[in-house]
């Protein structure tokens, strides 16, 4: 098994309505998703880690999705682009730990591993994101785009199993959220997001 860990900021929006009935919120367990079905994206700026022997430090992911909530087990459809900026290791790298081939972490926080889920291919892509300022956002090429407006008022304690219910988030307002990736593709505006640090290792 390959030790591995990764660390940085995690930025998402889906078509749910603010705040994602899906999060935890003040503490308590969250639910179905506003529509039944869910899109979205997410998305992983790295800003230090390694596998191995490979650094990662700088590299970005994002993973795009739908699941249906009546459909037995939630099974995520997805895909994943890893940054093309990495050489052939560093996107091997990526793509192992996005997918839950490296465990670890996956395993318990990522719901596309721990459900029977359809990848639907990854490859390397030109990915840029920005959360250093209130107003995020992330893009893949011509193929996902996503636009953060301002905050949720008045917000209790957010949290997300993605990044980990032992750190809040700060739920937003998504301006823009499209995507255009074979069977997943969809643009909306005015639903939700959400941004928050993550930590991710080869450890149980």
């Amino acid at each position: 098994m390959t030790e591995w860990a990764i660390s940085g900021t995690y930025l998402e929006a889906c078509n749910c309505e603010a705040i994602c009935p899906c999060r935890r919120v003040g503490g308590v367990a969250g639910g179905r998703s506003t529509y039944g079905v869910c899109e979205g994206a997410l998305s992983w700026a790295v800003r230090e880690g390694h596998a191995g022997d490979v650094d990662l430090a700088g590299l970005g992911a994002v993973l795009v999705l739908r699941y249906d909530d009546d459909e037995a087990g939630s099974p995520w459809t997805y895909f994943l682009y890893v940054d093309e900026r990495g050489d052939e290791h560093q996107r091997g790298a990526l793509a192992r730990i996005f997918t839950g081939a490296l465990g670890g972490t996956a395993l318990k926080q990522f719901p596309w591993v721990w459900k029977a889920s359809e990848l639907l291919g990854w490859r390397p892509a030109p990915i840029e994101i920005e959360t250093s300022r209130k107003r995020g956002w992330f893009r893949v090429g011509e193929q996902v785009t996503v636009r953060v407006r301002e905050p949720v008022e008045e917000q209790a304690p957010v949290t997300c199993v993605i990044p980990g219910h032992d750190r809040s988030g700060v739920e937003f307002y998504a301006d823009e959220l499209r995507v255009a990736e074979g069977p997943l593709a969809f643009e909306l505006s005015g639903r939700c997001a959400y941004q928050a640090t993550f930590a991710y290792s080869s450890a149980e």
